[in-house]
């Protein structure tokens, strides 16, 4: 990869109304000259029959999901609650560990903490399939999430065109391309090291990989982070929030982490308090990139107390 080294990778399988005012009419002079017309608006190319065929297989899967009481978006509640030792295990299982190996063919194994010790630029590359409309939206959940981010974890990350952390939302017809745009603008990518985030499974709704480079094997300088554009909207959103999640340093998912989105249980589409915690333990500066689970084990302890008061919450 050029210098950068792949060290994370994850996916998933995520008032009152003003009465009108009375028209004024008035007479409209008749110009000279023909006015000039204006550009249409860009129009998102048409779709191919796979790209089709996986957008309606994803909108069954999130029908489904919903039938089941799945993809809450309540944060969790009376029926979730957790202790300073079940946040510490889940921090230990979620941060400690990868989800996946480098070529995503199977599962990953324990790792050393990892985070970013710079400010994380988010910017998004969109497939030409994806339509103006979708554009301008999911622009302002990444916006917005990027803020949520920053907040939580008490680290800089914001949106900016000097990108070290792109999100690319792009369907089947238009993600190869996509992510060579990606590679173009962060250094040290290029586009053949991103072939396993191009040849994805039809059950792989979204994924991310992060980079390291120089002497700091742990601590990220760059991630992508991949969305199908033909997930339907809950599906996109839960995996907007997961996957900028784990790219921040939560790299893995647990079966006991609840209320969580580090879950494949799919039980909750977005950040839930409880992640959120696990945002702020992670860039708590009595850890460090590089330490071992032994070595944190203690120091998470002590922080989780301290954010739970030894209570459920």
């Amino acid at each position: 990869m050029a210098g950068l080294g792949l060290i994370a990778l994850g996916l998933s399988a995520c008032t009152d109304i003003a009465a009108p005012a009375e028209p004024i009419l008035k007479p409209v002079s008749r110009p000279d000259k023909p006015r000039a017309t204006a550009k249409p608006p860009a129009v998102a190319r048409p779709t191919s029959e796979a790209s089709a065929a996986l957008r309606s297989y994803l909108n069954q899967v999130q029908s489904a999901q919903l039938g089941q009481g799945l993809l809450r978006r309540d944060g969790g509640g009376g029926d979730t609650p957790f202790t300073s030792t079940m946040l510490a295990r889940n921090f230990e299982k979620i941060a400690f560990f990868n989800e996946y190996d480098g070529n995503f063919s199977g599962p990953g194994g324990p790792s050393p903490l990892r985070r970013w010790a710079t400010p994380v630029r988010m910017d998004l590359i969109f497939g030409d399939g994806v339509p103006p409309s979708q554009r301008k939206s999911d622009t302002e959940h990444v916006r917005s999430y990027a803020e949520r981010l920053g907040r939580v974890s008490g680290h800089s990350v914001s949106m900016s065109k000097k990108a070290n952390f792109i999100v690319v939302i792009a369907g089947e017809d238009d993600r190869t391309a996509a992510l060579a745009a990606a590679a173009a603008r962060l250094p040290g990518v290029s586009a053949a090291s991103l072939a396993p985030l191009d040849n994805l499974t039809r059950d792989t709704y979204c994924v991310v990989a992060a980079y390291a480079s120089g002497s700091g094997a742990n601590t990220y300088t760059t991630a992508l982070a991949v969305i199908r554009a033909e997930n339907p909207s809950l599906l996109r959103l839960s995996c907007i929030h997961e996957e900028l999640a784990q790219g921040m340093g939560l790299a893995n998912d647990s079966p006991t982490a609840r209320p969580s989105i580090f879950n494949d249980d799919d039980e909750f589409s977005l950040l839930t308090r409880h992640d959120e915690l696990l945002l702020k333990m992670l860039y708590d500066p009595r850890l460090r990139a590089g330490m071992t689970a032994e070595q944190a084990r203690p120091i998470v302890q002590k922080i989780a107390a301290e954010l739970i008061d030894g209570g459920p919450v």
